[in-house]
């Protein structure tokens, strides 16, 4: 088994395997009554799974009035507060907003704001039910030149309470007919966790990087600092970080440098996105490695995704990926960049 398939591998096995009660209810602003399970909320989206409807029902949230649930969630709000407990809908006076119980314990309830709540995550007991992500698969074919693309990608994150881990892999394989095929593979791991202070937070960032385009064999990253989320909404997410890093480079065997280069450096990130009820997302994220070893040597990772829903939890994405170095050893390759399209699965409450 090679690293992608034992990758994707171990990102399958933690899609959950266990269903949990349908039994949480649901009520409409028009009165409609439903009653299932409640996957979560994100991007202004409750997702819904009931017995009698097969996949699960995306649920516009500023039309909910009512719910009630006795599995476990993490409520986020938008100042970056996170609850965990059950769910109620607390009595509000006429013409106020609804009001989500997050109960706790059962002496310990907590009263939000439903416009203010901007995500919810099952979580429970088993460590396998509190995964969610995503797989990206797709492949391009030209006659003319007898070219093939192909390309992989997945994520998963594990969320809790005041600190979630995630892990994403992207792949790519073009082929055509006279040319060496061209390979790029990529693992990003991230953990990050709250601070005291309202949407404050600091996160711990990992990457390996392998791309034939630019001859590098293995790019090791690391790095972290301290970040804020500038927009919280069911709308919109924008965040933005800073701190430091490090960073080694192993070239191809086959060329002059046999040393990997070593370079401290600083980091600087942002990521955005943007979505609209059951219909699109766009996701970007962009990371600036300056070097502090080499002054003047500037490297630059841009990922962005363009998801149009078609049905559940299918959905049709167009994603570019790109890395620069301005500042590449003499002859070689500054950057390695492209597009991809294919079709992307959720699991979990993505």
């Amino acid at each position: 088994m090679d690293l992608r398939a034992g990758i994707v591998f171990l990102l399958l096995c933690a899609v959950p395997g266990f269903a949990r009660e349908s039994t949480d209810v649901i009520v409409m602003k028009n009165g409609d009554h439903l009653t299932g399970e409640i996957k979560g909320l994100n991007q202004g989206v409750l997702y819904i799974s009931m017995k009698y409807i097969l996949g699960t029902s995306d649920v516009q949230w500023s039309q909910v009035d009512h719910i009630e649930s006795n599995q476990l969630f993490l409520v986020k709000t938008e100042d970056g507060n996170v609850y965990a407990g059950t769910l109620s809908t607390a009595n509000a006076e006429k013409g106020r907003p609804m009001t989500i119980e997050v109960v706790q314990t059962p002496e310990r309830k907590v009263e939000l704001e439903r416009p203010k709540v901007v995500q919810m995550d099952t979580t429970s007991e088993s460590f396998w039910q509190r995964f969610n992500g995503q797989i990206n698969t797709g492949i391009t074919y030209s006659k003319g030149n007898q070219s093939t693309q192909f390309n992989l990608g997945s994520e998963i994150a594990y969320p809790r309470e005041r600190w979630q881990a995630s892990a994403s892999y992207n792949s790519t394989l073009s082929t055509s007919t006279g040319v060496t095929a061209t390979t790029r593979n990529q693992l990003n791991l991230d953990a990050e966790r709250l601070l005291r202070w309202n949407n404050w937070f600091y996160e711990g960032l990992a990457g390996l990087l392998q791309s034939s385009e630019q001859n590098i064999d293995l790019r090791t990253s690391l790095g972290g600092g301290i970040g804020r989320l500038l927009s919280n909404t069911n709308h919109v997410k924008i965040y933005v970080m800073g701190g430091f890093g490090f960073q080694r480079t192993q070239y191809s065997h086959n060329v002059a440098i046999s040393n990997p280069q070593q370079l401290a450096t600083g980091l600087v990130g942002a990521g955005a996105r943007l979505f609209r009820f059951n219909k699109t997302t766009l996701d970007a994220t962009i990371t600036v490695l300056p070097a502090i070893s080499q002054p003047g040597r500037v490297y630059t990772n841009l990922n962005a995704t363009y998801y149009i829903k078609i049905s559940g939890s299918l959905s049709w994405n167009v994603a570019f990926y790109g890395n620069w170095d301005n500042q590449p050893p003499p002859t070689f390759s500054g950057s390695d960049y492209g597009t991809t399209s294919g079709l992307s699965i959720t699991f979990g409450n993505r």
